[in-house]
């Protein structure tokens, strides 16, 4: 199993940024990658249509460009849709949802393996015959217990529930990131859309600053750079920035209204009756 680039950047103490896909379409991650400065890609599979085909696939782009792979998962299958993934070559897996210490408990289970070897957490996974071994290669050897320990595990802390017993969570072996919903938590509290509401900005920061004093690393969603300050004067160094569907959207609608503007400041045009020489497509 091959090294795990955003688990050996933790371990080191060096900072982190990593981005957002929903579409399974390899070539974004080879992009990202070209554009240098990002240490892994998250597919947010929780929003996205995909089947294990597209795993397999993005699992092979990871390895191409050297970047590791997150999957964000949601509740109900945590352990079905990690199991797969890292089988297809995700070195990362971001839990949605979570509301209790037993399912902290169940999320590290889910990517570590059964085993009495001393890992981080106790797992639930077996032997596979999957891409991470190479099929046939490594599977059931203790190189394979060792991959599995190597997997990043991240934690949405995302609802009322998980907040109320937030130590005891964060106390749970083998967790390290985390990862606070503002939408979720706003929508938990009985304020949905009320992302800056000072009850939703105290949770985030009570939550980062018990994952820093365990060592562990909260991570921030940003769209934009300017975005990160605030964080990084926490001491927060894992950043995830910008999704392909807002980039491409804040695009198409700020270019689009550049276009009405320039519609709307000209005379209607009466409509051609020869076509221009030239070459279309």
């Amino acid at each position: 199993m091959r090294p795990n680039p955003l688990r050996q950047r933790l371990q080191a103490g060096l900072p982190t940024l990593g981005t957002h896909t929903l579409s399974s379409w390899p070539t974004l991650v080879e992009l990202v990658a070209q554009a240098g400065n990002y240490h892994y890609v998250e597919f947010s599979g929780e929003y996205a249509p995909f089947t294990t085909y597209d795993l397999d696939n993005l699992g092979r782009v990871y390895e191409l460009t050297g970047l590791a792979g997150m999957i964000k998962v949601e509740q109900t299958q945590w352990t079905h849709q990690a199991m797969r993934a890292i089988g297809s070559g995700f070195q990362g897996v971001l839990f949605a949802d979570l509301r209790s210490v037993d399912d902290a408990r169940a999320c590290v289970a889910a990517v570590r393996a059964e085993t009495l070897l001393p890992t981080r957490g106790r797992g639930l996974l077996g032997v596979g015959m999957r891409r991470d071994v190479g099929t046939v290669r490594e599977a059931g050897l203790p190189s394979y217990v060792e991959g599995l320990d190597q997997i990043v595990v991240a934690l949405m802390i995302e609802k009322r529930e998980a907040m109320e017993c937030l130590d005891a969570l964060l106390d749970v072996p083998g967790i390290d990131m985390l990862q606070f919903g503002p939408a979720d938590f706003a929508m938990s509290i009985g304020h949905p859309g009320a992302f800056a509401h000072p009850d939703v900005v105290a949770a985030e920061r009570t939550m980062i600053q018990k994952a820093l004093a365990r060592g562990l690393h909260p991570r921030a969603e940003i769209r934009e750079p300017a975005q990160a300050k605030p964080y990084w004067e926490m001491g927060v160094t894992d950043f995830c920035m910008g999704w392909d569907v807002s980039i491409l959207h804040d695009y198409w609608r700020g270019r689009g209204e550049m276009m009405a503007e320039m519609f709307a400041g000209d005379a209607p045009r009466a409509p051609a009756t020869e076509r221009p020489a030239g070459n279309y497509r």
